[in-house]
């Protein structure tokens, strides 16, 4: 049986909940399901992170779903930044899109918080596909 690691949350946002209950959201929850909406789009290569992040990563063996997702969450609303690396050959506007339509709608379904801004950074571009096509055209 393997050991979970379980990382301590240290930002909560609170949601009320029905007959004044709170309900309480850590900024990473946010983030991770964010995270996930991004991945699902066809044309994201990954998501650009900082180096810190990348070697836990590689130490850890675990994919962190968090990973370019910067979020900024007041009572009721939240903001989300999104750095992404995108696939060579692909309308980066229409990425865009529909990352920003994931997410809110993700965010907003699961958290019940509404999201007021997705704005997308495109960090680079994936280019070892440009370099298998010139590796076929030269055959």
């Amino acid at each position: 049986m393997e050991k979970e690691e379980v990382n301590e949350i240290k930002e909560e946002v609170l949601v009320q909940g029905q007959d004044n209950n709170e309900i309480k959201i850590a900024d990473d929850v946010v983030a991770v399901i964010a995270g996930v909406a991004v991945s699902e789009v066809s044309g994201v290569f990954g998501m650009a992170g900082g180096f810190a992040g990348g070697i836990t990563e590689v130490l850890s063996g675990k994919k962190n779903l968090s990973k370019g997702i910067k979020v900024e969450v007041g009572e009721k609303e939240t903001k989300i930044d999104v750095n992404i690396i995108v696939e060579y050959g692909t309308r980066i506007p229409d990425i865009a899109f529909e990352i920003q339509n994931r997410v809110k709608k993700a965010v907003e379904t699961m958290t019940g918080l509404k999201v007021i801004e997705v704005n997308v950074h495109v960090q680079g571009v994936n280019t070892d596909i440009m370099a298998e096509e010139d590796k076929k055209l030269e055959e």
